[in-house]
């Protein structure tokens, strides 16, 4: 059925340049007197179909009360300009969206009834058109937050997903790939493991996220080494040429659902467990990997807060990855504190650096999860026997050829970056002595976003207190970097009325 009306032809307006930015949302606007609008009885937020040639895009209605628009003219976002593929003094018609039959099955799930495959392939078929709006998406993302979703409804709607996107085929052999299911600070495994695999000889094209909830994401903090938003074809050739690759997934139309998802969870703050578990693997899958190691962090203020949880997690996704195909091992980790020193893209970076260098200070922490990752995978792959997979792995970065193999990576992506510095920046010092018994990790998370990461790529903490540490009146505990005073005084305010973010006595 189609989802829009063919009688509009007459209703007609032309385009005018506004300037607004609304993220991923496709908003068009008209003014209140306007007469497609009297005639048609468009009100706010109402969905119309906005064509222009033989493009048309989904848009909600923002009504005009002002002169920012003359009779006649109609203003786009900036996103709905980019998608309708128009520009300033173009005509385009309006009409009604047809009712959308999907979200039928969303209102069905929020009374807890279970969505077949066909419902949730018609649910993210409309959600990958543009259908929904970003109400309507909150909708289907509540309904199916917590345990809502069954085992069944997981691998339909990973199924789902799979189907909305591009899916890439890189012949024999396996094609690895690795995730972290989040929640902890720092923890920038990834560029390190992808060097040492690929100096290994295997295939590892990565495809990684930006920040949902978090200070940093992999894309993010690889951003500020390498180019990351890479098309499909360029992406093939760094792969053809070097093994591997790490970049925006967003880029490359693989599982594009699950991105439109994603973009309303981090308004949201959520991140359920059916839901989290369909965006991994559809990705996996999506960008033809055959191996894939999961590593579920656990701890009090992680993701992932208990060992019961983890395994209930790490049994789920075995299930489904064995319904879509792929080879699954899953690591618990612990997720008691922040992953390395560095928390935002920057120091992140720095850090992943410090270890690919083999620098004498690079963090302990992040160097013996990331072999532990790159040894699991290498035995994965049959590159040596069972029980050898760290030795192996740390031999490959001791050697200089995993720095090698990231520094060839970055290259082939378009040049290798040194990660910026920060211009201002503020110690927090212990106000008396003790031991650290605990570190809050999301209240460190939402020190590090209020000074600016992940936009501000140089943002972030700088942390110097691990669980254990011996700390003396006065020393530091971490210290807060931004890029502009006023983040960094918001970040400075929080910290102050939280002064329960690391516990020592």
């Amino acid at each position: 059925m189609k989802q829009y009306m063919e009688h509009a032809h007459g209703n007609t307006l032309t385009l005018r340049s506004i300037g607004i930015d609304t993220y991923r949302e496709n908003i068009i606007y008209m003014r209140a007197d306007c007469h497609v609008c009297r005639s048609e009885g468009f009100s706010a937020l109402t969905r119309l179909v906005v064509r222009h040639g033989p493009k048309n895009i989904i848009a909600t209605l923002n009504v005009v009360h002002s002169q920012l628009l003359a009779h006649g003219e109609a203003g786009l976002s900036l996103e709905a300009f980019r998608r309708l593929g128009a520009a300033e003094g173009d005509t385009v018609s309006v009409a009604h969206l047809d009712p959308i039959t999907s979200l039928g099955f969303v209102r069905a799930k929020m009374y807890g009834n279970e969505l077949s495959a066909d419902n949730l392939r018609a649910i993210i078929t409309d959600v990958t058109a543009g259908r929904y709006s970003n109400i309507e998406l909150a909708a289907f993302l509540v309904a199916c937050s917590g345990d809502h979703l069954n085992e069944n409804e997981i691998i339909s709607l990973t199924e789902a997903m799979i189907a909305s996107g591009k899916h890439l085929d890189w012949g024999q052999g396996p094609v690895m790939d690795k995730h972290c299911v989040g929640g902890l600070p720092g923890n920038r495994t990834t560029p390190i493991v992808v060097s040492i695999a690929a100096a290994a000889g295997l295939t590892i094209p990565k495809t990684s996220s930006r920040a949902i909830t978090s200070p940093a994401g992999t894309a993010d903090a690889m951003e500020t080494m390498a180019p990351v938003d890479l098309d499909l074809d360029r992406m093939r050739e760094v792969v053809k040429r070097e093994g591997g690759c790490i970049v925006w997934g967003g880029a490359v139309d693989l599982s594009p659902a699950d991105d439109i998802l994603i973009s309303v969870e981090k308004a949201l703050d959520i991140d359920s467990e059916g839901q989290m578990i369909a965006s991994v693997l559809s990705k996996k899958a999506a960008a033809g990997s055959t191996h894939v190691v999961i590593d579920i962090p656990v701890g009090a203020t992680a993701k992932v807060r208990s060992q019961e949880e983890a395994r209930s997690i790490g049994a789920r996704m075995e299930v489904v990855a064995k319904a879509i195909g792929l080879q699954l091992r899953v690591i618990l980790s612990d997720g008691s504190q922040p992953v390395g020193r560095g928390i935002g893209p920057a120091l992140e970076a720095q850090d992943v650096l410090a270890v690919l260098r083999n620098d004498k200070d690079a963090p302990r922490d992040l160097r013996d999860r990331a072999l532990t990752l790159a040894g699991v995978m290498l035995e994965m792959a049959g590159k040596c026997t069972a029980g050898s997979g760290i030795d192996k792995a740390r031999s490959i970065l001791e050697s200089g050829e995993a720095v090698k193999k990231f520094m060839a990576i970055c290259e082939a992506q378009g040049g290798f970056t040194e990660p910026g510095v920060a211009p201002h920046r503020y110690d927090v010092l212990a106000d008396h002595e003790g031991v650290v018994r605990s570190v809050d990790n999301r209240r460190l998370a939402r020190i590090a976003k209020l000074a600016g990461a992940p936009k501000a790529l140089t943002a972030g903490i700088h942390f110097h207190a691990p669980i254990g540490k011996h700390i003396s009146k006065g020393e530091l505990l971490f210290t807060i970097h931004a890029e502009a005073q006023g983040e960094l005084d918001y970040a400075i305010a929080y910290m102050k009325q939280e002064n329960s973010t690391i516990q020592y006595d």
